[in-house]
């Protein structure tokens, strides 16, 4: 069984981007980062971001936006960011607080500035295999994890445990596209799937996003499967000083053993979600430059 530590390959995209930014003239790439309130967990994320930006060599721009902040105020934050020419990607922070629609708040970004890879258009742009088009990072660094692993898709049957617009849906179009890496037989199961267990275990790779601590068992899995564990979930843990350890979607004790590769959480897919979303920029970056608007 091979450990497909995520955090390696983070860094090796990393390393390639900054050695792509380092070869630009004139600005940098920027990315505006919008933090609405002050949960906790997202200023971890957004100060996470921040730091990647600096360390590939991109600006960020921060703008903190009081939890009273209403739909129509968030709204026009977002327009003088889409308006804005040094700015090339905008990701607004989730969760929003309540009474703010998030659908309708990523739609407002400008589609080629959605780094997020949430707009409308980007969706269908993954649909139509348009290349232009942004791919949200979760299931972004996803096949990137399955590529840099030497995991071929091609002819496989690939089991995608949730269907969010988030990682389900686009982790499904993505491992069907007729690209060499791709070309994957693909089953998208959920909460109303009847028999679940008989097909997961048909699955060569399986995609466990279903939120749920530790759902997957030994039993759901097929000997030699690859396994990519996208679940960040805080469970009690006396033991701990936080009172909670992280666990992933998959019971990974029973679970690794039987498989060929497992991703582990942490240190799995979850590294990869900002490399790919500051790999995502870089591309809007290029492609605003050739496209000024």
């Amino acid at each position: 069984m091979d450990i497909i530590d995520g955090n390696q390959v983070a860094a090796s995209i990393i390393a390639e981007l900054k050695a792509e930014v380092g070869t630009f003239s004139g600005r940098k790439p920027c990315i505006a980062l919008v933090r609405v309130g002050d949960d906790p967990a997202s200023v971890s994320y957004v100060k996470k971001k921040q730091v990647t930006a600096a360390e590939i060599g991109m600006e960020s721009r921060l703008l903190l936006q009081p939890a009273t902040i209403t739909q129509d105020e968030l709204c026009a934050v977002i327009d003088g960011l889409n308006a804005d020419e040094t700015v090339d990607g905008i990701l607004v922070q989730s969760p929003l607080p309540k009474g703010i629609a998030e659908v309708a708040v990523f739609r407002r970004i400008a589609a080629h500035k959605d780094v997020d890879g949430f707009h409308t258009l980007n969706l269908g742009k993954l649909a139509q295999e348009d290349e232009t088009g942004f791919v949200a990072c979760t299931p972004a660094g996803i096949m990137e994890l399955l590529q840099r692993a030497g995991v071929k898709l091609t002819g496989k049957h690939v089991v995608v445990l949730g269907r969010s617009l988030i990682v389900g849906k686009p982790a499904a179009l993505l491992a069907m596209q007729r690209k060499e890496w791709a070309n994957a037989t693909v089953t998208v199961c959920h909460s109303q799937t009847a028999n679940l267990p008989s097909i997961t275990r048909q699955a060569d790779v399986l995609i466990a996003a279903i939120g749920k601590a530790e759902f997957v068992t030994a039993e759901m899995v097929k000997p030699g499967a690859v396994v990519i564990d996208v679940g960040v979930n805080r469970v009690p843990d006396a033991t701990r000083k936080t009172g909670y350890r992280l666990t992933g979607d998959v019971h990974f004790p029973t679970v690794s053993p039987l498989c060929s590769k497992i991703t582990p959480v942490p240190g799995g897919v979850g590294p990869m979600t900002v490399a790919m979303l500051m790999k995502n920029t870089v591309k809007a970056y290029r492609q605003n430059q050739l496209t000024p608007r």
